[in-house]
């Protein structure tokens, strides 16, 4: 084990003064269930978050608040933690339960979890400053193109009338017309204070999303 532990030192770039700490972030709660990783992941989920929020506002000073978030959103989810882990093959090392050794693909979501533990380890261990410096090394790509994710019509609308009046936009939706082949869907949507607008399309989630787009657009939002 000790030679697995000098292995991934190395591969992670830092050297863990208590060795202890790395063990246990590597251990995951199928091998002992009451003495694993799950603590140092929740204290590495908020190490990490805290870390990249810092560095988004220093690269993105112009940016609002909402586009900000979404940036964050993205390089902080389970997704990216999993790409990470699965670069530095952190399943190598992991301390796992028969249960999880006898698979041939542990999950996504476990080895990006074991990740954040070790974020975590190195906080107890060092600080902030070198966790800091851990974290931004190995996310320097991921923040370099950091993009906010995609968001459609309908979930943009939902998301500033619940913001702004606490309520979900209300869609009606009407008979669909046309040939059995090409049907025409026609949809409706409101949100308080604001005139009702139609959207049609070739399927029902299309003429939402139209709908949407056109109560965004006269809001001055799209």
């Amino acid at each position: 084990m000790s030679n697995l532990i000098r292995e991934l030192e190395t591969i992670l770039g830092y050297k863990f003064e208590k060795k202890e700490l790395l063990k246990k972030s590597l251990t995951h709660k199928s091998f002992n269930n009451k003495s694993n990783n799950e603590k140092l992941e929740f204290l590495g989920d908020r190490v990490l978050g805290l870390i990249i929020s810092k560095k988004l506002l220093e690269t993105y000073p112009e940016e609002s608040e909402g586009i900000i978030d979404k940036k964050f959103a993205n390089l902080v989810n389970k997704k990216t933690c999993s790409k990470i882990a699965n670069n530095l093959s952190l399943n190598k090392y992991m301390i796992l339960g028969k249960s999880h050794k006898t698979s041939q693909n542990i999950a996504n979501k476990v080895i990006g979890d074991c990740l954040e533990a070790i974020i975590g380890a190195i906080y107890l261990d060092k600080g902030l400053q070198y966790t800091e410096k851990f974290v931004l090394r190995f996310w320097r790509d991921f923040l370099e193109n950091s993009t906010e994710p995609f968001i459609d019509a309908k979930t943009q609308l939902q998301e500033y009338s619940l913001k702004k009046f606490k309520e979900l936009p209300k869609y009606t939706s009407y008979k669909k017309t046309g040939p059995q082949h090409r049907p025409i869907f026609k949809t409706e949507v409101q949100i308080p204070n604001s005139k009702k607008f139609i959207g049609t399309g070739t399927s029902k989630k299309n003429a939402q999303q139209n709908a949407a787009n056109k109560l965004l657009y006269s809001l001055k939002i799209l």
